[in-house]
């Protein structure tokens, strides 16, 4: 019994803690407080369920004068899944220094690894690697699973990927552990080829699995490899889990096919609150905001409760709209009706619903008069807005709150922000100085990229990107594009161009945007008819915008691209946002 995980059974069956101390009293009024099986029966209950008591479990393990392997992991795995899990490498700290005390078996790391996991402690993690290393067991499998999972869930997927590589005997944990790791990770292209190497190693996804994997789909709009995992899993019993509905939908939504998201919404049986908020963000992004108002409706006729992000999700459709009056309604229903307290991401709806419909003086009132204090997000939202309605004045004004004191000294987008708006007003000698600070800071505004698959591989360009294989047909083609946008008038939006260079340098810069580059391989490399799905990192620039309706019109080709805000169908000329975005 000593390493053993599972305790015997006891013919009393304890449900409640009632129970579990009544046992505990007769067990010491008749003097059998060394039953084994009693004592084991109590404990476990105490530890583990969630009926239980995690205290009393605590006075019962000091009880025991000399608690052997099960006791002692069994303590450790109660504080490792309880609202303290750092008590569990506390407690595994004493366990060392206690000379009686057995040595940390195979069992006792997972769970102090848990621990670590939940506390983000890569620090204590690495120290317990060092720990199993000594004790010999670095090539169990369940302890290198742990380690896996621990590593990625902390940001340390290269150390997880180093446990990974020198396992021996991975079975579909290690696999799916090491996906969502590099997934989490933002790194979802590597975590995609890491399923086609787990597929031919011949080992089975289940539906943990087949959730990241369409997570990292779902990143990089890769639609043709999420459809081959739906018709993978078509058939079999993960299917028709919630969790795999549920990440389906949310894969054809962000890969810009709201339709075949629909679909499988509709296909559901017993509709969790998960997949309404799934298929209504969907719905909100794709600015089918009516659509998603409607479901949101029939999500509350099917007596269900919405949670935070539901709210959040109505409120984008009303954003993506500029429906203040109807965004307005649902924040104040949120507390009054649902009983959800706004966070800050519902005062940043609707902040971004008034910015965007030119409510500027609303939404600085709303900022100000909010309970909660207002984050640098908030703020940047309405000086973006600022800038796009030409209120020069109130957007220099507001850049007092995104002072480098007043904002977190990493906050890279508070820096370009301000940045920008100096370079608008022309003020180009404050626009340096706010550059001298970001290098001071080391910091760097993150490129533009953006992604598009042709033939289920994922292609990434960035600005002015050279890099590519067949870069040379890319520049060709947009040199023709360019010419034939000329044909129809378009002349370049320079304006979008926030440096002190000359107009000639500006048209090229704006030429080689990302998305341009991503656009143009895919009219090389994709058949007429086959719409071209573009995600992109950053908000579209107006230049890109009225290009690619352009673009849609002379070669009949549709073009879907996701931007930071939302999705654009551009076809025939015309934009789905309908130029509001």
């Amino acid at each position: 019994m000593a390493g053993s995980l599972f305790a015997h059974t006891h013919a009393m069956e304890i449900g409640t803690m009632t129970q579990a101390m009544q046992l505990h009293a007769q067990m010491i009024k008749t003097g059998k407080q060394d039953n084994f099986l009693d004592l084991n029966n109590l404990f476990t209950f105490s530890a583990l369920s969630t009926s239980g008591d995690l205290t009393y479990a605590r006075q019962v393990f000091n009880s025991i004068q000399t608690p052997n392997s099960y006791f002692w992991n069994t303590m450790i795995r109660g504080y490792a899944k309880s609202p303290e899990p750092d008590q569990a490498l506390l407690l595994f700290l004493a366990m060392q220094l206690q000379e009686d005390a057995p040595n940390p078996d195979n069992y006792t790391f997972p769970f102090l690894l848990k621990s670590c996991t939940r506390l983000h402690r890569t620090r204590e993690g690495r120290q317990l690697h060092a720990v199993i290393y000594k004790a010999g067991l670095q090539s169990d499998r369940f302890v290198q699973n742990s380690l896996i999972h621990m590593y990625s869930s902390c940001g340390e997927s290269s150390f997880a990927m180093r446990v990974f590589e020198k396992m021996s005997d991975r079975n579909v944990v290690s696999w799916t552990s090491m996906i969502d790791g590099l997934v989490d990770d933002d790194r979802p292209v590597e975590a995609l080829r890491m399923f086609a190497r787990m597929e031919d190693d011949g080992v089975a996804p289940n539906d943990a699995t087949v959730v990241s994997v369409l997570r990292a789909c779902a990143d990089v709009g890769a639609m043709g490899i999420g459809q081959k995992v739906h018709k993978m899993v078509e058939h079999r019993e993960i299917a028709s889990k919630a969790n795999v509905c549920t990440a389906l939908i949310d894969m054809y939504a962000k890969c810009g096919c709201i339709d075949s998201a629909r679909r499988v919404f509709d296909t559901i049986v017993n509709k969790d609150v998960f997949a309404w908020t799934a298929m209504l963000s969907g719905l909100a992004s794709h600015g089918r905001s009516k659509e998603a108002i409607d479901l949101f409706n029939e999500l509350i006729e099917a007596n269900l409760k919405p949670d935070v992000r539901t709210v959040t999700a109505v409120l984008s459709a009303c954003r993506n709209a500029g429906w203040v009056t109807e965004g307005y309604h649902f924040f104040n229903d949120m507390e009054m009706k649902y009983g959800i307290r706004p966070t800050i991401q519902h005062y940043g709806c609707v902040v971004d619903l008034l910015a965007r419909a030119g409510h500027l003086k609303d939404a600085e009132e709303f900022i100000k008069n909010m309970p909660v204090e207002p984050d640098a997000v908030l703020w940047r939202t309405l000086i973006w807005a600022c800038r796009v309605y030409g209120d020069t004045e109130r957007g220099e004004r507001l850049t007092s709150h995104l002072q480098p004191l007043k904002t977190d000294s990493n906050d890279c987008g508070s820096y370009v922000l301000l940045g920008n708006v100096y370079a608008l007003a022309g003020k180009w000698r404050e626009k340096a100085k706010v550059r001298k600070l970001m290098n001071k800071q080391r910091l760097s505004k993150p490129p533009g990229t953006s992604r598009v698959e042709v033939n289920g591989v994922i292609h990434e360009f960035v600005a002015g990107d050279s890099s590519h294989p067949e870069a040379e047909r890319i520049y060709r083609r947009l040199d023709e594009i360019a010419e034939r946008l000329r044909e129809e008038g378009h002349h370049p939006k320079v304006s979008e161009v926030l440096l002190d260079i000359e107009d000639e340098e500006k048209v090229t810069q704006l030429q080689h945007h990302s998305e341009k580059l991503a656009v143009a391989f895919g009219l090389i490399n994709s058949s007429t008819g086959t719409p071209i799905r573009v995600v992109k990192n950053l908000r579209s620039c107006a230049d890109c915008h009225s290009v690619m309706k352009l673009v849609s019109k002379i070669y009949q080709q549709e073009i879907v691209i996701r931007d930071r805000i939302r999705f654009h169908h551009f076809k025939n000329g015309q934009c789905s946002c309908g130029d509001y975005w």
